[in-house]
């Protein structure tokens, strides 16, 4: 991992810590997820405890925790902060940490759909910056549990149908720069726990990368990757929790995920 400032001896350090969920049922199957509900499969919370097991080791404590309002999400949360006796945490939920809407590509399989449209196309879907799939369908499975469901229904006007990187930044920055970064200056040590595109549209900003070196990026599940901050919020440095080669593999899978069935 790269240092992106030195640090100076004695300088105040601010953590923060991001964790994305372990692998679900529709990850396991290599289906597009996106605001379907879907739960941890045996391995997610397997991979959630075990990232708990690696934070405790590592002495990181915190003060404050984000997730989204999808289960996955919550229940690593949960799961981690009990291997950590940390379950007694405030908790703040939004749908901006929400994953990436994937529009008519969800539920849909990732082979299938690579095989169906192509290399390129499959690519631009689901890696591309700026370019969303086609909005979900009104006859698409999951298209009431995402429109019609309780928990956005004060949010109902900015429900989207389909979204692309750039989206979720829109969505989920300003949220980061006026609720989360403050908390962070004030020295709250933080843990979200959220998706992989929340988080690619973090660590965008806070690596300072590009829109196409962004789209090679890719997170693995159920690794929680650490910040260090100096005074200001600069970043220090950044780590995976975990041996080099485990969290290679971690990262390959993602990377190949349109590659199986």
């Amino acid at each position: 991992m790269k240092t992106t400032a030195p640090k100076k001896v004695g300088e105040k350090k601010y953590t923060l810590v991001l964790l994305r969920h372990g692998e679900s049922v529709w990850n396991m199957e290599n289906l597009f997820c996106g605001w379907h509900d879907a739960d941890l499969s045996a391995k997610g919370e397997e991979e959630a405890k075990s990232a708990g097991e690696a934070m405790k080791k590592e002495g990181l404590v915190f003060d404050l925790c984000y997730t989204s309002v999808l289960k996955r999400g919550i229940r690593t949360l949960w799961l981690s902060l009990e291997k950590m006796d940390l379950c007694h945490l405030p908790v703040i939920n939004t749908w901006r940490l929400n994953e990436r809407h994937y529009g008519a590509l969800t539920g849909m399989n990732k082979a299938d759909t690579l095989q169906k449209y192509g290399e390129e196309q499959f690519k631009t879907w689901r890696r591309s910056y700026d370019v969303p799939p086609p909005v979900i369908a009104k006859d698409n499975p999951c298209y009431k549990e995402i429109v019609e469901d309780a928990r956005y229904a004060d949010s109902a006007k900015k429900i989207p149908m389909t979204e692309c990187l750039k989206d979720v930044e829109i969505r989920f920055m300003p949220f980061w720069k006026k609720e989360i970064l403050p908390m962070i200056k004030k020295g709250k040590r933080i843990i979200i726990a959220a998706h992989g595109n929340s988080l690619r549209s973090l660590v965008k900003n806070l690596d300072g990368l590009t829109k196409e070196e962004v789209c090679e990026l890719n997170i693995p599940t159920g690794i929680p990757l650490v910040y260090e901050f100096d005074s200001k919020m600069q970043v220090i440095s950044k780590r995976y929790l975990g041996d080099q080669a485990t969290v290679d593999a971690a990262i390959n899978k993602v990377a190949n995920q349109g590659h199986k069935k």
